[in-house]
């Protein structure tokens, strides 16, 4: 029961991170209808952004964790979130009458720019690089259940983060405009709402989370690399299509589902095949997305639509 246990608390784990990342392309397919593939890149950069920023506190000889955390969160947020909405501003807003495809494709190469710029640019940025400690590493013993503290707090803050964004859709001002937006953006501006105010506010809504999930993982696995965006990106995408593109609760639940498979195939894989090593476990994720996806192509909480006449 234990180790079954431990493999459910490394689900919620993972699931809480994919479910930031699928939040992210959940709010931008809603307000504009584009897929931002540099998304995963963009959680990257928040990632490199934090690192320098802990880097920074402790030059000047601040050697404090929670100091070094709050700056590492708040230079991320700050950066990513001035990068959502730069990208929205001079990217995607010229592009919104070009077709869909054009977004799309100038996304996918802006995410290779910004992954070769930190690879490049970045001190030693083609290596992995080792992420700070900033959280207590007591473990909390449940019987012969041990939970490390840190991974405690981190799944606490995703929990909190994402009814923080769920209460500010729903029940704020300006979450009515975004939805507003996101139902009917023409008929949204001529009832007096800012459309590009809100437009550029969701994006960098989106990319602050993307930013605080890579966060997130760099403090669960200690450890971030130029290429940490691709994936994450991926799984990020799959599990706001495997949800249901354009619902929140479909994204938040495609995360955790995702992770449910990963958490599964790591653990059944080995015994079934034992040629197969655990690590084939995104395979095995992704391919269950694909035959879900083939028997509900809708997601599993499909968007509500109307047609405008």
């Amino acid at each position: 029961m234990s180790v079954i246990a431990q493999y459910v608390f490394n689900g919620l784990m993972l699931g809480m991170i994919y479910a930031m990342v699928a939040v992210g392309f959940t709010l931008f397919f809603g307000v504009l209808d584009v897929i931002k593939f540099s998304h995963g890149d963009t959680l990257m950069v928040g990632a490199f952004a934090g690192l320098a920023a802990s880097t920074g506190v402790l030059m000047l000889g601040i050697d404090t964790p929670w100091i070094q955390l709050l700056a590492v969160v708040a230079c991320a947020v700050s950066v990513t979130g001035l990068l959502g909405a730069g990208i929205a501003k001079f990217l995607i807003l010229p592009l919104r009458k070009a077709p869909p495809l054009n977004t799309l494709l100038a996304t996918l190469m802006l995410g290779t720019v910004m992954r070769e710029c930190v690879r490049l640019f970045y001190p030693d940025g083609s290596n992995p690089k080792p992420f700070p400690r900033l959280l207590p590493s007591a473990s909390i013993e449940l019987g012969s259940l041990s939970l490390r503290a840190d991974n405690l707090i981190l799944l606490a803050t995703g929990i909190a983060i994402i009814v923080g964004v769920h209460l500010l859709i729903t029940r704020t001002r300006f979450g009515m405009a975004i939805r507003a937006v996101a139902q009917d953006g023409e008929t949204a501006r001529l009832m007096g709402i800012d459309f590009e105010a809100v437009v550029l506010f969701t994006f960098a809504l989106g990319s602050a989370m993307a930013a605080l999930a890579g966060v997130m993982n760099g403090l669960y696995y200690n450890e971030i690399n130029f290429n940490v965006g691709l994936l994450l990106g991926v799984i990020g995408f799959a599990a706001a299509i495997l949800g249901g593109l354009g619902n929140i609760y479909g994204a938040i639940l495609g995360g955790f589902l995702f992770a449910a498979l990963q958490v599964i195939g790591s653990a059944t894989l080995p015994a079934l095949i034992p040629d197969i090593p655990s690590a084939y476990k995104d395979v095995f994720a992704f391919a269950v997305v694909i035959v879900l996806m083939a028997f509900k192509p809708t997601g599993l909480i499909a968007e509500k639509s109307s047609e405008r006449v």
